[in-house]
């Protein structure tokens, strides 16, 4: 059964995401024929705004005022930031849904070839490099902007609509973005994780946080054979035999190579000293408790749905092909 727990909570946290999705395409399609609106906005959606979510951060640190146009998405991606100091990059393993499909293709890579397909390692560090360089692009455009700035864009009619304008994205894709999102899926089938290892910025972002983490793979060296079943089941590559606490930003808290491991207690996920060692089922409420933690709280205090009214979107939808609601370039 503990084999399957992570599997299980992927596609818990997948039916999830899936749910919020047509519940806002139901929402829009309302708003766009102009009759009553009876389905509520999923605040869920905002999880998809990363980017005007870490400028929400910094406007919040710098000016104290807490954003309300796209409130749940701030908090989700505080609670993420959460899971990264606490359980290494498990939300990449147990709750992306991009994780999930990554893993999905990783499957067909191996019914594909008899032997996993790796990129030469000389190759391998600067290609890891470029999901930090799209990073350091968005997270230094983000501090060089003042507050002034910050508000501006944050209230500004774009951002009023950037989870609409998020979805048509998907629903009115044009042929290039038909063509990258084709081509990540064959670069994904061919290398495993492409995306995930190479290119995701918001992977990069967990994987520099996790390095703070308070639970690691740990590995008794006394008990250990070196029998490298665990370095051989690892979706990062990372040479876990050899390590005796695996400090990797590409560690996804998987425990795929605990899982692998043939003497008990040899490889654990668990605090310092190798001391509250997690089965797969605590770590999965774990991640759930955050959430419907967070989301709790949110709720309460009033900071969970927008501040954004029908009529006020009904008035930005009208006007969405203006220049006023194109990204700035």
């Amino acid at each position: 059964m503990e084999r399957h727990i992570r599997r299980l909570t992927q596609l818990g946290f997948a039916l999830v995401t899936i749910g919020i999705g047509i519940q806002f395409y139901l929402f829009v399609q309302q708003l766009e024929r102009g009759g009553a609106v009876t389905v509520t906005r999923p605040p869920g959606v905002e999880a998809f705004l990363p980017i005007s979510s870490l400028m929400s951060l910094k406007y919040w640190l710098v000016s104290g005022d807490f954003n309300l146009i796209h409130p749940a998405g701030l908090l989700i991606f505080l609670f993420i930031l959460a899971t990264a100091l606490i359980l290494k990059r498990g939300f990449c393993s147990w709750v992306c849904p991009f994780g999930l499909l990554s893993e999905a293709l990783a499957r067909v890579h191996s019914r594909l070839f008899d032997k996993p397909r790796r990129v030469w390692r000389w190759l391998d560090w600067p290609l890891r490099s470029l999901k930090y360089i799209l990073l350091g692009f968005f997270v230094v455009a983000i501090l060089g902007m003042s507050a002034e700035a910050l508000r501006d864009f944050l209230y500004g009619p774009y951002n009023r609509v950037a989870d609409i304008k998020m979805l048509y994205f998907f629903t009115d894709a044009s042929a290039l973005t038909i063509k990258a999102i084709a081509g990540l899926i064959l670069l994904s089938v061919l290398v495993r994780h492409f995306w995930c290892r190479y290119l995701c910025p918001y992977g990069a972002l967990l994987g520099l946080t996790s390095l703070a983490s308070f639970f690691k793979i740990r590995r008794n060296t006394t008990t250990c054979t070196d029998c490298k079943k665990c370095s051989r089941v690892c979706p990062a590559n990372i040479s876990v035999h050899r390590q005796k606490t695996v400090h990797s930003d590409e560690c996804h808290a998987c425990l795929q190579c605990v899982a692998a491991c043939p003497v008990p207690d040899t490889l654990s996920f668990s605090a310092p000293l190798r001391k509250l060692p997690l089965k797969p089922l605590t770590v999965a409420l774990l991640i759930i408790g955050l959430f419907l933690i967070g989301d709790g709280l949110a709720r309460l205090g009033g900071v969970w749905q927008n501040s954004i009214s029908i009529n006020e979107y009904r008035h930005h939808l009208e006007r969405i092909d203006d220049p006023a609601y194109q990204h700035a370039r």
